[in-house]
């Protein structure tokens, strides 16, 4: 059962940008930690962003500066708008909302690729 579904992958050159979007399919998502993971093939999944209930964020090392994460609760969505995209950003990218009470729900995931 989808209950997140992402968008907005492709195939961008280095140096280029994507924004990606996470939206609730049937259920709510504001007040939600919502983080993106991604997972290129063969290497573990991990953790790229997060942005929790109240609007704070986080990110991994390897992406600080180039990409941002942000939340439009009006319209149930999370976005990630991501920046000078390097050949290592390649990978299936997911989003993930947590809410004590209701667990984790997970999207199916987007492609990016970047080509150098």
């Amino acid at each position: 059962q989808v209950q997140l579904v992402e968008s907005g992958g492709g195939l961008v050159q280095a140096g280029g940008s994507l924004r990606l979007s996470c939206a609730g399919a049937g259920i709510s998502i504001v007040n939600n930690d919502v983080s993106w993971y991604r997972q290129a093939p063969g290497k573990q999944r991990e953790l790229v962003a997060k942005i929790n209930g109240g609007g704070a964020t986080s990110y991994a090392d390897s992406v600080k500066g180039r990409f941002t994460i942000s939340r439009d609760d009006a319209v149930n969505s999370v976005y990630l708008q991501m920046n000078n995209l390097k050949p290592e950003d390649t990978a299936t990218y997911s989003c993930q909302a947590f809410k004590f009470g209701f667990g984790s729900r997970w999207g199916q995931g987007t492609q990016v690729i970047v080509s150098s």
